[in-house]
C-alpha cells in the first residue's frame, strides 16, 4: 500500500499545482477550495506513504514525479512549451525516481 499512497499523493500534488493556476491568486472560490483540498490530500497521503518510506525517498519521488506530471499536463491544458532541454530534465527526474524506488527498502 505504501506505493499506492505515494501514487495518490503524486496525483494530488499535480492537481494542487495545476489548480493553483486556476485560482487566479486565490480570488476564485471554487478552484481555490479544490486546490486547498488537493494540497491537504497530497500531504495526508504522502504522510501515509512515509510510514514505510524514508522521507528522502518519498518526498523526492513525490516532488519529482509530481513536477514532471505538472509540466506534461501544463503543456496539454495551458499550451506550455516542452523543449528538448526539458525532455532531458524529465528523463533525469524519472530515472532518479526509478533508482530511488529500486534502492528503497
Amino acid at each position: 500500500m505504501t506505493w499506492v499512497y505515494l501514487g495518490v499523493a503524486i496525483l494530488f500534488e499535480i492537481a494542487f499545482a495545476l489548480g493553483t493556476n486556476a485560482t487566479k491568486g486565490f480570488t476564485r472560490p471554487v478552484p481555490s477550495v479544490l486546490t486547498l483540498l488537493a494540497a491537504a490530500g497530497g500531504i495526508y497521503t504522502l504522510s501515509l506513504a512515509l510510514r514505510q518510506l524514508d522521507v528522502s525517498v518519498g518526498y523526492t519521488i513525490w516532488t519529482g514525479i509530481g513536477g514532471v506530471g505538472t509540466v506534461v499536463l501544463g503543456a496539454i491544458f495551458f499550451k506550455e512549451r516542452i523543449t528538448a532541454a526539458r525532455l532531458i530534465s524529465f528523463a533525469c527526474i524519472i530515472s532518479g525516481a526509478i533508482l530511488l524506488r529500486l534502492t528503497a527498502v
